[in-house]
């Protein structure tokens, strides 16, 4: 299986996942990339790169200016010495007062930011639900809803430039498996505009919560929200890495130096079915929150409501702003209602990341009043996409296996474009696919 481990013996950043993961991809690949990431729409954000040395081991540092300047911890008026640097974002969570003017964007300021952007649809999807683990992780440390959150450097261009781009290379690097080690998250105290906080600060604690995490010798914040976020919301377990056969290393460099290489490193390769979980029991944890697309989620959300006064085109278009809004399934049951009236039982499944954004959408394209919420265990096959060459060219195959069975099927969109193609039935081609 395509195996992703992410080493954070320094913490983690958005730039530094961000320059980690851009060096997984051949060397004549990355100016390209990052072509894309700077036409992906971020209003004013440019993404740069830049060769960094730490310890003598050489890696990258990822630029990112918003209207040609590059933040830094000089431009804050913090007052103590952080003993950690990870460029523009390192104290993105902390509040602090800057010299420059930073929009404070509430959760549907940011959303509507991501929206707007040249992303693929499951891309936006991440983006937003990292977004909504720090929304709701800010709303714990400070005792008020997610809809009263107001970010000031999490919010900004440059730190939406961070999420975008780790979710836009993971979605590109299509990993069957991210496993992330035990994060050190630095210790001490860092100062900051609500006072000192102890590290790891409150937002990141509670992000991190379920997750394995040390504190370490240095002194200062080595994990940010940010970075926390970005590692729950992706990683399938967390521990060890695991026995692998190792295609590509990456790493991302912070801008301060210490006795230890201020980055994180990325190993790419394959790893037996199972073997990454299987072999070492005992040290590897299962997240059970933060689902991305196509990846495991022991736990499942279950929303229904009854609905008697919509038209078959109004719950048709509802459904499809619905499965926009990141659901895995929407479906409707035909029931009677209160006075013997004819109406639709709407049942979505989705994960707890994505909750918030479908409540929403559930009550601005329906007529319900009230929306009922059942927690339940999601039992799924491992699945991983490969390309089979075949006359036709390259056409996506999906692998799944797990609970002692294994199948594989063709994905329909490329079987309807061939036969599209070449004015054949799908039962055709499939038939002339078999072996």
């Amino acid at each position: 299986m395509k195996t992703l481990y992410i080493e954070c013996n320094m913490g983690a950043a958005g730039d530094m996942l961000t320059a980690a993961l851009l060096e997984l991809f051949p060397e004549d690949e990355r100016k390209n990339i990052v072509r894309e990431l700077n036409e992906i729409g971020i209003p004013g954000v440019k993404f740069a790169t830049e060769s960094s040395v730490k310890c003598g081991i050489t890696g990258t540092h990822m630029k990112v200016t918003v209207g040609d300047e590059e933040e830094s911890e000089e431009m804050y008026d913090h007052h103590h010495e952080h003993e950690h640097e990870h460029s523009h974002h390192d104290q993105e969570h902390h509040n602090h007062d800057h010299e420059h003017t930073h929009h404070h964007s509430g959760i549907s300021d940011i959303k509507s930011i991501i929206g707007s952007l040249k992303l693929p649809t499951t891309v936006k999807l991440n983006v937003s639900a990292v977004y909504q683990l720090i929304a709701e992780a800010e709303s714990h440390a400070h005792n008020m809803p997610v809809s009263d959150i107001h970010f000031h450097e999490v919010g900004s261009l440059d730190a939406i430039a961070d999420v975008v781009a780790v979710c836009y290379l993971l979605k590109k690097l299509d990993a069957g498996k991210i496993i992330v080690s035990p994060v050190h998250v630095g210790s001490g105290q860092v100062k900051c505009a609500h006072g000192i906080l102890p590290v790891p600060t409150p937002a990141t604690a509670y992000i991190l919560k379920d997750a394995p995490i040390y504190g370490g010798k240095v002194k200062g914040e080595l994990c940010t929200p940010t970075g926390a976020a970005l590692l729950k919301f992706f990683a399938d377990i967390f521990g060890e890495m695991p026995v692998m056969k190792v295609s590509a290393i990456g790493y991302g460099m912070g801008k301060k130096d210490f006795e230890a290489a201020n980055c994180v490193r990325v190993i790419l390769g394959e790893t037996e079915s199972g073997a990454s979980s299987d072999s070492k029991p005992d040290t590897f944890q299962t997240v059970s929150d933060g689902y991305k697309p196509g990846s495991k989620s022991p736990v499942v959300v279950e929303l229904n409501f009854n609905v008697d006064d919509m038209t078959g085109e109004q719950i048709g278009f509802a459904t499809e702003r619905i499965f926009d809004a990141g659901a895995f399934e929407v479906f409707t049951v035909p029931v009677m209602m209160k006075k013997s009236r004819p109406g639709h039982l709407i049942k979505i499944l989705c994960d707890e990341a994505h909750r918030e954004m479908i409540l929403e959408t559930i009550f601005k394209h329906t007529t319900t009043i009230g929306v009922r919420e059942v927690l339940c265990s999601r039992y799924i096959l491992d699945r991983k996409i490969t390309e089979v060459p075949t006359k036709y060219g390259n056409i996506r195959r999906k692998e799944v296996s797990g609970y002692g069975t294994k199948r594989a099927k063709y994905e329909y969109e490329d079987l309807a474009k061939i036969a599209r193609e070449h004015n054949l039935s799908i039962d055709e081609i499939k038939k002339d696919l078999a072996p």
